[in-house]
């Protein structure tokens, strides 16, 4: 499609709603930067991660932040008045389609709640545009998939905002693991217990507040009439947009429990839990949530608490690699080795605290990524966050459908395909598509 041809589609298009593929015109990726040019930045979600992903680029060198996006006008002008009180004159965008539209722009930051993680880095794919795009990177298998043919397909330099992957001391513990010293491993726990997170009281359906784009924030999902609960931070609780607690520190946590163990995909997984704690507040994701999967040679416990900080090990997270002769405790602060009880194998009992910016080093790391024009050189590849992202959607499936699903390694799906039929990958509504052009 020529350009001007291609321009005025898309105004039709974003005028009536609707969103189809179709950046066939800008589907080369920008060309190499060297390490003397400015790489220019676009932010698509301008909330919470979005922006904290933002401002740690912008602490990187010849990185600049020419336009941001939000579909809430609210939070797009106070993103731009923080820009022009340090001087910097940013372009704002309501659709995202034109923020990609803009040449200028060589990677985009995806900040968005989960549903939206899909279209948007294979559009900007499309668009010829790298990505930093932040975790879980979709919110089905199947979306999930599709996001790694894209980078396949253009080539484009994705990052995955799975920062613990650039730090030092969650590296230095697997390569301790790697020492055998702890022995074999027969069971990995990974926990999160968040103390300070509660989801909303119940509250009645109401108008969207008139600086929301409330059908654009909805996009693909299903229409339903605006609920404050479900707006903002709160998308996390509600499967049209996202997987809860499993998903949202899940991918983190199993992500490492994978990294030292070494492992693809779980022969079977059974979740169980509910809304214990919170039956009657508004959400519809569980606030306890256990689920067990069944590898080879061990197994994988992912356990989640909403209201209680009192985790195991004395800690609100982590991932606990339980050998015969000792057990690794691991997470954001720090690690350190527990000798089993009455041990003839006497182990070294490090205690290693954190002492790097993850954050910083992973983005730093894109920026390095985008300059060499190397996509392997990430951290966290597309393909990597698909692999931790479709185990943690493993563990939501068996918990939604109420069974122990067994995954068929020939067919890289799940046996039953009813569970496949209706769990996959996520129904797209209000004419949005999910494909590859």
């Amino acid at each position: 499609m020529k350009r001007k041809n291609f321009i005025k589609k898309s105004a039709l298009l974003a005028s009536s709603g609707f969103l189809f593929p179709g950046f066939s015109s800008l589907s080369k990726v920008n060309g190499v930067l060297g390490s003397n040019e400015t790489i220019n930045i676009g932010t698509i979600g301008l909330n919470s991660m979005g922006w904290w992903n933002t401002k740690s680029l912008l602490r990187i060198p010849k990185v600049n932040l020419v336009a941001i996006c939000d579909v809430d006008n609210r939070v797009l002008e106070k993103r731009k008045a923080e820009m022009d009180n340090q001087g910097v004159k940013v372009k704002t965008f309501r659709d995202y389609r034109n923020l990609l539209e803009d040449k200028d722009i060589d990677a985009v930051v995806i900040g968005t709640p989960d549903h939206w993680h899909a279209l948007m880095m294979i559009h900007a794919a499309e668009a010829g545009k790298h990505v930093y795009c932040e975790k879980p990177i979709g919110n089905s298998i199947g979306e999930c998939r599709l996001m790694v043919d894209a980078q396949n397909r253009y080539g484009n330099v994705v990052q995955v905002g799975q920062w613990q992957r650039s730090q030092n001391h969650f590296q230095e513990a697997v390569n301790y693991l790697k020492t055998g010293v702890i022995g074999p491993i027969r069971t990995v726990k990974t926990w999160c217990y968040f103390g300070s997170v509660r989801p909303n009281p119940i509250i009645p359906n109401s108008s969207a507040p008139k600086e929301l784009d409330y059908k654009r924030w909805l996009g693909p999902a299903k229409i339903r009439p605006f609920n404050k609960s479900r707006l903002h931070f709160n998308f996390r609780w509600f499967w049209d947009y996202a997987g809860g607690l499993m998903t949202d520190w899940g991918v983190h946590l199993i992500d490492f429990a994978l990294i030292g163990m070494q492992a693809s995909l779980p022969k079977t997984v059974v979740s169980l839990g509910g809304k214990f704690a919170y039956p009657n507040l508004a959400q519809e994701t569980p606030d306890t949530l256990t689920a067990l999967y069944e590898f080879d040679q061990f197994n994988l416990i992912w356990d989640s608490a909403m209201g209680i900080d009192n985790g195991p090990y004395g800690r609100r997270h982590g991932i606990a690699f339980i050998g015969d002769y000792a057990t690794l405790v691991l997470n954001r602060n720090g690690w350190e080795v527990i000798e089993e009880s009455g041990n003839e194998n006497k182990v070294a009992k490090p205690l290693v605290k954190s002492s790097d910016n993850g954050l910083d080093k992973h983005t730093q790391n894109f920026i390095e990524a985008i300059r060499s024009n190397d996509p392997l050189k990430v951290k966290c590849t597309i393909k990597e966050g698909e692999h931790v992202a479709t185990i943690a959607q493993m563990g939501n499936i068996s918990y939604r459908s109420g069974d122990k699903l067994q995954w068929d390694f020939s067919k890289n799906k799940f046996s039953d395909n009813k569970i496949n039929s209706k769990y996959y990958t996520s129904e797209y509504h209000n004419g949005y598509q999910l494909k590859l052009t």
